[in-house]
């Protein structure tokens, strides 16, 4: 799809892109890692004052699954854990959250990842990662399952799997199959600076498969990273530096300020939803979840202003009520609470 870049709004969206299979229209394919996330148990505090951790299943790809399948929407996982405890243990929590798993490996030879999370007094993180190496970086090309790669009407990933061999040239693949399959590509660069060698690398290995999206969420600090210090609020920064050809959408997430969007017709601002954060850990996973479930009941959303913008109020809600409770995937809210809680704002 990416490969033939449109100048007008006229193109069917979800022809395109998916087919016209209603099954292809409603999978959400989500690629990449998932591990334990270790909380301290009191917020505002460093990890060596932390009196005690909670464990809190995570990875950001895991997470977008668990929010669009708690959102009602339908939800698979790709990635590779330990076969240990841990990695068993993430397995049963997407399928308790009917996340299809079928698509997860077991690493007998490492250990399933874990991050040490810090929840500082504004509610802000710092992590720790063990990743030694951790299972999720192992999977191979061999190890995809290619048709449910194929049934997917989006193919959701980060970057965090493109930093070691051999899980990047396995994502490589799996990009190649889903865009051949008529998927449309949804990315969350999700930087982690502490995981890459260097900083240029973690640049290079996140543009390197930028023009191939069609969809992108990026954060003002990713925007900042990626440009080399440009003013992260300049739209003119956005639209001449990120916004490529192929892409249908990308969406600039401010945190409780709300976000911005642009496509190849219009731009906008959305207005955040205020709450008192508890800890932010998975808000922008949830925000993707919301979005990404919106975009997967129907593309062409991308070109009613309107609609995008009520699709766009309904993913800062998600990503606001996820704030207020401790740990990413625990926290994701369900289509009937985010809507009570838009009720209540509009009253």
């Amino acid at each position: 799809m990416a490969k033939n870049p449109t100048s007008g709004g006229s193109e069917d969206l979800s022809s395109d892109a998916q087919g016209g299979s209603q099954d292809k229209k409603s999978l959400v394919v989500c690629f990449g890692e998932m591990l334990i996330d270790f909380v301290p148990t009191v917020g505002g505090v460093s990890l060596a004052e932390a009196p005690a951790f909670k464990k809190a299943p995570g990875g950001a790809p895991a997470n977008v699954a668990v929010g669009i399948s708690r959102l009602g929407g339908s939800a698979a996982f790709i990635g590779k854990v330990g076969a240990d405890d841990f990695g068993y243990m993430l397995a049963d929590i997407l399928k308790q959250n009917n996340v299809d798993n079928s698509g997860m490996r077991f690493e007998p030879t490492a250990r399933t990842a874990l991050a040490f999370v810090t929840l500082r007094a504004d509610g802000e993180r710092e992590f720790l990662f063990f990743r030694h190496p951790s299972a999720d970086m192992l999977l191979l090309e061999s190890e995809l399952d290619i048709n449910l790669i194929k049934k997917a009407g989006i193919f959701h990933y980060g970057s965090i799997s493109l930093i070691d061999e051999p899980c990047r040239s396995t994502h490589l693949a799996a990009m190649g199959i889903a865009k051949k399959s008529g998927c449309f590509l949804s990315y969350d660069p999700n930087l982690r600076l502490p995981l890459w060698p260097s900083e240029e690398a973690a640049r290079k290995g996140i543009m390197s498969i930028w023009d191939q999206a069609d969809f992108i969420k990026i954060s003002e600090d990713e925007i900042r990273f990626l440009t080399g210090g440009d003013d992260p609020d300049d739209d003119n920064v956005v639209l001449n530096k990120l916004f490529h050809p192929n892409l249908k959408l990308l969406v600039v997430t401010e945190g409780s300020e709300g976000c911005r969007y642009f496509t190849k017709e219009f731009k906008g601002r959305v207005a955040g939803v205020k709450v008192k954060p508890v800890d932010t850990t998975g808000a922008g996973d949830a925000f993707v979840s919301g979005i990404v479930d919106s975009l997967a009941s129907d593309l062409n959303i991308i070109q009613d202003e309107k609609r995008l913008r009520e699709a766009l109020l309904f993913a800062n809600a998600t990503g606001a009520l996820t704030v207020t409770e401790r740990g990413a995937i625990p926290a994701l809210p369900t289509k009937e609470a985010v809507l009570q809680f838009l009720q209540k704002l509009n009253a």
